[in-house]
């Protein structure tokens, strides 16, 4: 079904005429459909069974789907924006030549610290990521002036001074829509690197071999890379560490897609800072996995940090930790991950079972296989609203706590941020999880 969908997409979405529309728009649009394309020829080879073609396929189709999404929002606001401004051609130029560098910088940043790293490259890349925020809020605000537009033709109610002079009022509105997406980029900014501490009292209603109590630090999310960088993880360790942890644990995309700038900058030193007397644990996530994950679990490895992929352990003799491997395994490795009932076939459920899992997909295998907390990750819960609005709807729990059953759920909304550094409509969070225990 999947590449019928494509051979359709590559038949008939032709980039057509475009009238007024400047070259560099038309790219935009063009180059989508090239990848939807492209991802119909890789799809049609067959490559059965070859776990790196599998690999290159996953990668083709992920990255078709977001290009696709991401040349079309953008041509959609060109336009809209290019019939806002005064029809003056060193205006237009302007305009366009602005346009399509912002527009490119998040693409051609992320490429450019792969094979060109330099101070110029991270430039780009945070230029680039603030406009997918900005992206985002400019294409809701013109599909809401749209859907008046469209409401009015049919019942008028835009005030006269609007009809008087509409030229003026379309780039008054333009100044508006850059004027809100400013003050909502900065403020989002600004509450995504100043974090929480999230602290949860929760009991677990079964002895641990004479600990009464546990002190848990835990984190999720911390995309270290360009973006979350050494000072910012600088004062993750500093905050956990205040806590006086009895074991830190670390819920999965502890790296960004791209360990380039963490390995050039020794982003990762200074995870051998935290200290716990139980250890540092970590699980993949679908980032590790989307950069390469043994590359990236030796790192994490390398850095005092014990990575569980689908393995158990018995902390201290008091209670189980469980960690699996993300769901991304069959995507981007071609293997299965073990399933719980086999991960968890040799523990004694008389002990605390405490479960790592960073996407928090069927929660009802938890319940089912008596885990006593699952911990997870991944959703931020949207990170810019209103996508909390589908996070919720995709997942059973998008955020925060649940208890089902005796099993207790916890998923954070994460550290960092992936793409935009910016977060609106929720809170950065370091989660200490204080439980006792019967």
């Amino acid at each position: 079904m999947a590449l019928a969908v494509f051979k359709t997409v590559g038949r008939r979405f032709k980039p057509s005429p475009v009238g007024s529309i400047p070259t560099p728009s038309a790219f935009l649009f063009s180059s989508s459909i090239a990848h939807c394309n492209l991802t119909y020829y890789i799809l049609s080879q067959k490559w059965r069974g070859d776990i790196a073609s599998v690999k290159i396929a996953s990668f083709v189709v992920f990255f078709s789907i977001v290009l696709a999404v991401y040349g079309l929002i953008n041509f959609y606001i060109f336009v809209r924006g290019w019939q806002s401004i005064p029809q003056t051609p060193f205006q237009k130029v302007f305009y366009l030549a602005v346009f399509f560098v912002i527009s490119l910088s998040f693409i051609a940043g992320r490429i450019l610290e792969r094979i060109i790293p330099s101070s110029v490259s991270n430039i780009i890349v945070w230029i680039g990521s603030f406009w997918v925020a900005a992206m985002l809020y400019f294409f809701l605000f013109i599909l809401l002036l749209d859907i008046a537009r469209l409401v009015n033709h049919w019942l008028p109610f835009f005030p006269d001074f609007v009809k008087a002079d509409y030229a003026k009022a379309k780039a008054t509105a333009a100044w508006v829509a850059i004027g809100l997406a400013t003050i909502i980029i900065v403020m989002g900014y600004i509450n995504a690197i100043h974090p929480k501490i999230r602290t949860l009292q929760l009991n677990i209603p079964k002895p641990a071999a004479g600990l009464k109590a546990l002190n848990i630090a835990m984190v999720s999310d911390i995309h270290l890379g360009t973006i979350i960088g050494r000072s910012r993880l600088d004062n993750l360790v500093k905050e956990i560490n205040g806590l006086n942890p009895d074991i830190i644990l670390l819920a999965g995309d502890i790296v960004d897609e791209d360990l380039g700038p963490v390995i050039r900058e020794n982003i990762g030193e200074a995870l051998k800072n935290l200290k716990a007397p139980l250890g540092v644990y970590a699980i993949t996530g679908n980032h590790e996995y989307i950069g390469g994950v043994e590359k990236a679990c030796r790192y994490l490895s390398t850095h005092n940090v014990s990575v569980l992929r689908d393995s158990v352990l018995k902390i201290d003799g008091h209670f189980y930790l469980v960690g699996r491997e993300d769901r991304s395994i069959g995507q981007f490795a071609g293997r299965k991950r073990k399933s719980l009932s086999e991960l968890i076939s040799g523990v004694d459920k008389n002990y605390p079972l405490i479960l790592l899992d960073h996407q928090p997909f069927k929660l009802q295998e938890a319940v089912f296989h008596g885990v006593d907390l699952q911990i997870s990750g991944h959703t931020h819960h949207g990170q810019l609203w209103p996508v909390s609005i589908a996070i919720n709807i995709i997942y059973e729990l998008g955020a925060g706590y649940m208890k089902r059953g005796e099993t207790q759920f916890y998923v954070s909304t994460g550290f960092g941020t992936w793409g935009p550094p910016v977060r609106i409509g929720n809170r950065p969070e370091i989660v200490n999880f204080r439980l006792t225990f019967q």
